[in-house]
């Protein structure tokens, strides 16, 4: 559950960063989850800067429960800055998985890629 929260905030949050485009088939989508996880997880600092994200955004979502805009923007903020680091290919992966249902099969899998990447990270 904590993965579609996450998911779902960094979707929103980077939806403003591309136009919109044709959707990728499901089969590059999985590919591209496959390269991106690949990716952070062969380099140790997008790494840091991924659990960086993950952290912010369970704080984002506590935040949000407790109606202090101010706050939420600022994370918010800090959460974009730390997402481009991760490079282009993550940010538009987080765009084209915009219209992907979780709970299909296909999105089942990809989040299942960023559930093991999540493990990585320190509690």
């Amino acid at each position: 559950m904590k993965q579609l929260l996450i998911m779902g905030i960094l979707m929103v949050s980077t939806a403003p960063l591309f136009a919109q485009g044709q959707q990728p088939d499901a089969a590059k989508l999985k590919a591209d989850a496959r390269n991106v996880v690949s990716t952070i997880t062969g380099d140790k600092a997008k790494s840091q800067t991924y659990c960086q994200v993950l952290d912010l955004s369970d704080e984002l979502d506590q935040v949000d429960r407790h109606k202090e805009p101010k706050k939420a923007e600022d994370l918010s903020q800090k959460v974009d800055d730390l997402q481009k680091k991760l490079g282009p290919e993550y940010l538009e992966l987080l765009e084209n998985l915009k219209d992907v249902d979780p709970d299909s099969e296909d999105g089942r899998e990809i989040v299942s890629m960023f559930a093991m990447l999540d493990q990585s990270c320190p509690h």
